[in-house]
């Protein structure tokens, strides 16, 4: 198993839920972090929960749209030059939007910013950040590991309305792993995908319409993932040595037999 103590990660998307878990895990493996997300309040929170519990690693918040190229470029050059080359990348931040108080639309229904603004964060985003971390650090260095969060429903969409962009985006983020893999041959980057299954997230209350009861109906009978759960799979991907990589690994509940076949008597079975 690989040390990670006194490397460098940056985690996009670290202000809440899934990049907040990674970023605990990897402060107590002895990991310095760069933390991007739009709100700067919430990533200092974060900062702040980091430095109570370990408060010898060095932490730095850059809030950006990573919609915004030359503003993704300016904070992965500050990162650098107050924290440190970047080692790790982990692109978890993604969006999923629906108009408040709405269902959720057919993809010719959606107004076309909501198109844009997925596409702009789950694609150009990730794809803007990954540019600079490379061009800035890694590829110099010819060193480091690339995780991008994808979705095991970046290989096949489940049958719900309302989500052909958000499927579209993590297709396109498993096409983008496995290119960029054999773009930086003859270095020592690894680039890998984490694609979770069903998660308890805020990010997924959101994808049930911002209903609470939907979202105990879908998780009814079995226990989906948490944040942790995810946090472990990275830091289990990023300790295999250097010669290892763990190109694609799907982390999903027991119970999530199958995209969307769930075992509903898991808990009964399993109560203690």
């Amino acid at each position: 198993m690989a040390s990670l103590k006194g490397q460098t990660a940056m985690i996009t998307g670290a202000s809440m839920g899934i990049g907040e878990a990674i970023a605990m895990a990897l402060a107590k493996e002895g990991v310095r972090l760069t933390l991007v997300s739009r709100s700067k309040d919430k990533l200092e929170d974060v900062r702040n929960k980091i430095a109570a519990q370990y408060p010898d690693i060095k932490v730095g918040v850059y809030p950006v749209d990573v919609q915004n190229a030359a503003e993704v470029d300016k904070a992965v050059e500050t990162a650098i030059s107050e924290v440190g080359a970047i080692d790790i990348l982990i692109n978890n931040l993604s969006c999923f939007i629906i108009e408040e108080n709405k269902r959720k639309k057919r993809f010719w229904e959606l107004p076309i910013e909501l198109i844009s603004q997925m596409n702009g964060t789950n694609v150009s985003g990730v794809m803007y950040t990954t540019h600079s971390v490379l061009n800035r650090s890694m590829w110099a260095q010819k060193e480091g590991t690339i995780i991008n969060i994808s979705s095991v429903t970046g290989l096949e969409c489940p049958p719900f309305d309302g989500e052909a962009v958000y499927h579209a985006n993590k297709a396109g983020l498993e096409a983008f792993s496995n290119s960029l893999r054999i773009e930086t041959a003859g270095s020592n980057i690894r680039v890998l995908v984490l694609r979770p299954g069903c998660v308890a997230t805020n990010f997924h209350l959101q994808r049930v319409k911002y209903d609470k009861n939907a979202m105990d109906e879908f998780f009814y009978g079995y226990e989906p993932l948490v944040a942790q759960d995810l946090a472990d799979s990275v830091l289990y991907m990023l300790s295999r040595p250097g010669r290892t990589s763990i190109k694609a690994l799907d982390c999903v509940p027991t119970a999530q037999r199958g995209l969307t076949r769930f075992d509903r008597e898991w808990n009964e079975r399993n109560k203690q």
